[in-house]
């Protein structure tokens, strides 16, 4: 239950993304993939226990609470298990990024401490990102841009440089993966905003200043809004590319489920909606990056 797999797509997605370019581009690397997408769901997971460790110690939820049962808050769990638990598993997303530090050298190894600091960082720490309105960017930046051409880096890089390389070799993040990177940001994002949406009111009451409590809901679901807008031009813009096919346009079949969803975000405030829109959201995410990915490699 802590765990949430229901947020588990947004491991999933960036590494099926960045794999499917890789495979484009010729730099299919099973292994690296694999490893990747192991550390990628470890660091995931370490992130959601320490969302339910931190915001239970610091009253973040209370019984006005609308969203998924927290184990702390609701004593499933005591306090200090769940914590034990989040170290372990950034522990072990650590333990499994060796190989990938092996192969991607320093660049992986500054990545992936990032990763796990900012997992912790994102509700625990001195300055907890998701209590000043940086939540939705560590989402955009990690769970987008770092993961999809990280994935793409370290199977490109297995072609184009040694091992235990000290830099960014040429070739191993091209452009195409930075765009490529963008769908995933979005939706990924999205996942957070229908979160705060839903938690607008008991959060304004707990002092956690997310964007949807800083600047209202009518900025939270623009944002929401927007961030598909982003998410379904991007395959566009890969079919205009003179190396890319029509097969990018798969994604785009997604777009009535995207619809359903958005209308229920920019109309409802209460859980009893919003947690169905808030899985929704997952499912979207995961359907448009496997969509995506086979669509690129097909291209």
């Amino acid at each position: 239950m802590a765990a949430r797999p229901q947020t588990l797509p947004a491991a999933l997605a960036p590494v099926a993304v960045g794999t499917g370019l890789a495979y484009h581009d010729g730099y299919l690397a099973i292994l690296p993939a694999l490893v990747a997408l192991l550390g990628a769901t470890l660091i995931q997971i370490g992130t959601n226990f320490a969302n339910d460790y931190y915001d239970a110690v610091q009253g973040a939820d209370t019984e006005a609470r609308e969203g998924f049962t927290r184990v702390t808050a609701g004593g499933l769990i005591p306090p200090g298990q769940v914590k034990a638990g989040m170290y372990l598993t950034f522990a072990l997303a650590v333990l499994s990024g060796t190989y990938l530090v092996y192969v991607g050298g320093v660049p992986i190894l500054v990545i992936g401490l990032l990763s796990v600091v900012s997992g912790i960082a994102y509700t625990g720490g001195p300055y907890p990102l998701g209590y000043h309105g940086l939540g939705d960017v560590f989402v955009f930046v990690f769970f987008g841009l770092v993961a999809v051409t990280g994935t793409y880096y370290v199977q490109a890089v297995t072609f184009l440089a040694e091992p235990l390389t000290t830099t960014v070799p040429a070739g191993t993040v091209p452009l195409a993966a930075v765009v490529a990177s963008l769908p995933v940001a979005a939706i990924s994002t999205n996942v957070l905003v229908v979160n705060n949406v839903r938690d607008k009111e008991e959060d304004a009451t707990t002092g956690k200043r997310t964007l949807a409590v800083r600047f209202g809901y009518g900025f939270a679901r623009a944002e929401y809004v927007g961030l598909l807008v982003l998410a379904y031009l991007v395959p566009a813009y890969f079919w205009l590319w003179p190396e890319f096919g029509a097969t990018v346009l798969l994604p785009l079949v997604t777009m009535p489920i995207a619809g359903r969803v958005a209308r229920t975000v920019v109309t409802e405030t209460k859980g009893e909606k919003l947690n169905p829109a808030l899985e929704d959201t997952g499912k979207l995410l995961a359907g448009y990056s496997l969509l995506f990915a086979l669509g690129l490699a097909l291209a």
